[in-house]
């Protein structure tokens, strides 16, 4: 369920970002419109950290890779200033969480601050500025890449 929470909450951010872009979300069907940019977005869980014992705590790490594709013949600057836009609205220090109001999100929060810990709350936080990778054509694409990294801490 952690892995689920954690990646509804990274794609409605991802997706609150304006202006709007189409996004094509993993599993699901997408067809790319010729000469309109749109992204595709990949959780990608790595292995999960256990910093303390017998508590329940543990965190799940991993990437939120966004693939920016615009037009070809274009020129970068319109893929890279969206790259900005998602680095802004998931700059580092970024905290997300997810307990029995919803999902919530704040300006920053880190493991040292107090969070109020229950069972069943997973507080998501952007432990580096994302990455802004090197364009490359693919295919009639110019593509952008955007690593997003995560810690998730979740009692469980």
């Amino acid at each position: 369920m952690s892995i689920s929470s954690i990646r509804t909450a990274l794609e409605t951010k991802l997706n609150s970002i304006t202006p709007a872009i189409s996004l094509a979300w993993e599993n699901v069907p997408f067809t790319p419109v010729t000469g309109v940019p749109y992204a595709a977005c990949f959780l990608i869980p790595a292995a999960p950290d256990n910093p303390t014992h017998g508590d329940g705590f543990y965190r799940e790490q991993g990437l939120l890779q966004v693939s920016l594709f615009y037009p070809l013949q274009a020129g970068p600057q319109t893929a890279e200033a969206r790259a900005s836009l998602i680095r802004a609205a998931f700059k580092r220090g970024t905290g997300i969480i997810i307990g029995v109001l919803g999902i919530s999100w704040d300006g920053g929060i880190s493991w040292d601050n107090s969070i109020s810990w229950a069972e069943g709350t997973i507080t998501i936080i952007i432990d580096r500025t994302p990455e802004i990778g090197q364009g490359r054509v693919d295919g009639d694409r110019w593509h952008v890449p955007v690593k997003i990294r995560y810690e998730a801490g979740i009692i469980a």
